[in-house]
C-alpha cells in the first residue's frame, strides 16, 4: 500500500489586513504572539507565518526589533518552521518590507509576486467601531491603493534573500502572478521546488468560486509541473471550503487569523489553534496526513532551523 500524502499546515496568525477592534482574539503583543504560534504547532501547523504589530495600538510593525522581541521565544518553544513575511503591509517600501527577513535569515519568507489593487475598505461596513484612528484610516485609504511589487522590487527581495539561503513562499494572488514567477525560474534567480501560495478572495486579487481554484491548479501545473508545491489560502468565509479542496486534489493549506477572523458563521475563532484544529479535521477526514515541521523541510528542501540568525 502507498504511503498517505503529506499535507503542509501554515498558519499565519496574524498578518497585516485585520485590526485589532475586529476581534479581541487577535494577537497583537509580542506575548499574544509567542501563545498563538506555539499553539498553532501544537494543534498541527509545520509552519508558522509571521507579521509583528505595534505593541500598544496594533498597528503592522516591519522593523526588526519588531521580530526580535519574539521570534527566539517562538524557535525556543517549537520545531516549527518559521516563516518572516515580505509583504509587511501594502502601505510600506519594499526597503522596509524585506529588512526583517534579511536581518534574520528565516527559512522561508513571503514574497507577493505581483502587483495588484489591494482593497479592505469594505471592511468599514462589517467593523464601524474601531478603537484607534490608525485603523479607520488604514481601511479607508485602500480604496486608492495599489500593492506594489514590480519586477524590481521582486527581483531585490529575491537577490537580497537568496544570499541567506531563505526560500520563499510565493504568495500569487491572480494568474499573472504565476507567470511572473515562471518568468523568474526562467532566469534562474528561484529554484524549484517551488513553493506557490494562492490566494483566493481579497477584493482586487482571484475570486473564491472553485473554478478560481482549479484554474489557478491547472495554469500552475502547466507552468511548473512536478517542480512546485502547492498551497491555497482563503479569505474569510471561504477558508475551510478552499483548504479543503486544496487538499482533496493534491494540494496544501494556509488557515490563521490573517486570513480569517472567523470558525463558522457568526463565530470569532478564540485562537489560531482553532483554525487549525479545525483542517487537520477535514485533512485527516480525507484520509490524509499532516506534515510534520521536518517532513515540510525535506518537501521544500529548506536549510534547517538551525541555520537562522535567531
Amino acid at each position: 500500500m502507498a504511503a498517505p500524502r503529506k499535507v503542509i499546515i501554515t498558519c499565519a496568525v496574524t498578518g497585516a489586513i485585520h485590526t485589532p477592534s475586529m476581534s479581541p482574539y487577535l494577537p497583537v503583543t509580542a506575548d499574544e504572539i509567542v501563545k498563538a504560534a506555539l499553539g498553532a504547532a501544537e494543534a498541527g501547523a509545520a509552519i508558522i507565518h509571521l507579521h509583528a504589530r505595534d505593541e500598544k495600538d496594533g498597528r503592522p510593525d516591519q522593523t526588526p526589533e519588531g521580530f526580535a522581541r519574539f521570534l527566539p521565544r517562538i524557535k525556543q518553544g517549537t520545531d516549527a518552521v518559521l516563516n518572516i513575511t515580505t509583504g509587511g503591509s501594502p502601505f510600506m517600501t519594499v526597503e522596509e518590507r524585506v529588512l526583517p527577513a534579511k536581518v534574520f535569515a528565516p527559512e522561508v519568507a513571503s514574497l507577493n509576486v505581483g502587483s495588484i489593487n489591494f482593497a479592505l475598505y469594505q471592511m468599514l461596513e462589517r467593523f464601524p467601531d474601531l478603537k484607534h484612528d490608525w485603523e479607520r484610516q488604514h481601511l479607508e485609504n485602500s480604496r486608492d491603493l495599489v500593492f506594489r511589487n514590480s519586477f524590481k522590487d521582486i527581483e531585490y527581495i529575491l537577490r537580497t534573500l537568496n544570499e541567506n539561503g531563505t526560500r520563499f513562499e510565493f504568495e500569487c494572488y491572480d494568474i499573472a502572478h504565476l507567470y511572473n514567477l515562471r518568468h523568474f525560474a526562467d532566469r534562474g534567480l528561484v529554484k524549484a521546488p517551488f513553493f506557490i501560495q494562492s490566494v483566493f478572495g481579497l477584493l482586487g486579487g482571484i475570486g473564491t468560486h472553485p473554478e478560481d481554484v482549479m484554474h489557478m491548479k491547472r495554469t500552475a501545473d502547466r507552468l511548473f509541473g512536478a517542480d512546485y508545491r502547492w498551497s491555497v489560502l482563503g479569505a474569510g468565509a471561504s477558508q475551510m471550503r478552499i483548504a479543503a479542496q486544496s487538499a482533496a486534489i493534491g494540494g496544501n493549506v494556509r488557515v490563521g487569523l490573517e486570513d480569517s477572523l472567523w470558525d463558522g458563521p457568526g463565530r470569532l475563532a478564540q485562537s489560531n489553534a482553532e483554525q487549525v484544529a479545525r483542517v487537520r479535521q477535514i485533512i485527516e477526514g480525507l484520509r490524509l496526513e499532516i506534515a510534520t515541521p521536518d517532513e515540510a523541510r525535506e518537501i521544500l528542501a529548506l536549510k534547517g532551523g538551525d541555520n537562522v540568525n535567531f
